[in-house]
C-alpha cells in the first residue's frame, strides 16, 4: 500500500488507545456498502477492536441511535443492495452545534474512531468533524458517481454501470422497432463517467457528459455527423448535470431546433442504485473494508482508502473531496470511432 503520510499531534490517539470503532454509511446508498460493513466488522473484531454500528449516517451520531456489531450482525449480507445501517442526510451534522452534539455521543458510547463510507459529501463532513475533535476516521469511497479523487472506482459503480447497461440493452428492443432518437438519462451529478462508459458498454450513439460543455456542442456535433447513419435509431446517454439539462433539457433543444427527429426520453433514476452488487464491487468493498482497520491500525487518519492500478493506497480526505476526477478522455474518442 502507497500511503501518503502526515505527522501526527502528540494528543492525537494512538493505536493501542483505539478500543472500539464505529461504522456508518451516509448519503447517497450504493451497492455493496453492505460488503464493505461486513469486511470493516469481521476485520476490526479480528484484530481485537469492538463495533458497534451507527444507524442512519451522521444523524445516528446525533439521536444516538447505536448497536453492538458482532460478526453474525454482518452474516448473509454480502449479495444485498442497500445499507443494513440505513443512511439519510443530517443537516444538523453541517452546524458545529450538530458535529458538538455527535462528539459527545461517540464518547459516551465509547467509539474511538470512525469508518465513513459514503461519497463527496459525507467525506467532507467526515473532514470537519475529525479536525474539530481530533478523531481518527477513515473512509471508503461508497458512491455510484465514481467522482472521487485518488481512486479508479469507487463502492458500487460497477453494479451502476451494469445496471444501466442492462437497461440499455432492454430499450433498444423496443428502439429497433421505431426510428427515433432516444434520450436515456443517467446518474452521476457533475461526473459523466456513468454516461459514458454507459454508452461504451451498451453500444450507444453517443453521450453527453458535463466535462466538456464547455468546449464543444456534443448535440450539435452529434446531430450534423449525421446521428442515424445506417441505423433507423440511435440511443444517446445523457448525464443527469445541470450543465448538461439532463434528457428532458435535451429533449427540449432537439425539439426547438431540430424538430424532424422524433425524441423519446428515460430516466433511469434510483433503479441505478439498487440490486446486489457485482463480484467486482464485493471484491473492492470488501479489500477496502479491510484496509480501513489497518490504516487505523497503521495510525494513519483523515484518509480515503482508494484503489490504483489494483492497488490499495491512502488518499488524503482533502485530495479526495477537493480535487476533480478527470475524465478519460480517450474514451470519447472510442466512443466516437465504435458508433459509426
Amino acid at each position: 500500500m502507497r500511503p501518503w503520510r502526515k505527522l501526527f499531534h502528540n494528543k492525537q490517539k494512538t493505536m493501542a488507545e483505539i478500543k472500539c470503532i464505529g461504522i456508518l454509511t451516509s448519503g447517497g446508498d450504493a451497492p455493496a456498502m453492505n460488503a464493505a460493513i461486513r469486511a470493516v466488522t469481521r476485520a476490526a473484531i479480528y484484530n481485537g477492536f469492538t463495533v458497534k454500528g451507527i444507524m442512519r449516517g451522521y444523524r445516528g451520531l446525533i439521536t444516538g441511535e447505536i448497536i453492538p456489531f458482532k460478526t453474525q450482525n454482518v452474516s448473509n449480507i454480502v449479495q444485498q443492495g442497500g445499507t443494513i445501517l440505513k443512511t439519510a442526510r443530517c443537516k444538523e451534522f453541517q452546524t458545529p452545534e450538530g458535529r458538538q452534539v455527535a462528539y459527545e455521543t461517540m464518547q459516551r458510547e465509547g467509539i474511538d474512531a470512525l469508518v465513513v463510507i459514503g461519497g463527496d459529501g459525507s467525506l467532507t463532513g467526515a473532514r470537519i468533524f475529525a479536525s474539530e475533535f481530533d478523531i481518527p476516521i477513515v473512509g471508503l469511497p461508497g458512491t455510484i458517481d465514481n467522482d472521487l479523487y485518488g481512486t479508479d472506482t469507487t463502492i458500487g459503480y460497477d453494479t451502476a454501470l451494469n445496471t444501466i447497461m442492462d437497461a440499455v440493452d432492454k430499450l433498444r428492443d423496443t428502439a429497433s422497432s421505431h426510428e427515433r432518437l432516444f434520450l436515456v438519462e443517467v446518474m452521476g451529478r457533475n461526473a459523466g463517467f456513468l454516461a459514458l462508459n454507459g454508452a461504451i458498454a451498451s453500444g450507444a450513439e453517443a453521450a453527453i457528459i458535463p466535462e466538456i460543455m464547455t468546449e464543444t456542442d456534443q448535440l450539435g456535433e452529434l446531430i450534423g455527423n449525421g446521428f442515424r447513419k445506417s441505423k433507423n435509431s440511435s440511443i444517446v446517454l445523457v448525464a443527469e448535470s445541470e450543465l448538461t439539462g439532463g434528457a428532458m433539457g435535451v429533449a427540449e433543444r432537439i425539439k426547438k431546433e431540430y424538430p424532424q427527429y422524433d425524441t423519446r426520453v428515460t430516466i433511469l433514476g434510483h433503479i441505478q442504485r439498487g440490486g446486489s452488487p457485482t463480484a467486482s464491487d464485493r471484491i473492492i468493498a470488501s479489500r477496502m473494508g479491510e484496509a480501513a482497520i489497518n490504516a487505523l491500525m497503521e495510525g494513519q487518519r483523515n484518509v480515503m482508502i482508494g484503489v490504483q492500478n489494483d492497488e490499495l493506497v491512502y488518499i488524503p480526505f482533502t485530495k479526495a473531496v477537493r480535487k476533480d476526477k478527470p475524465i478519460n478522455r480517450d474514451l470519447l474518442n472510442t466512443l466516437k470511432i465504435l458508433s459509426i
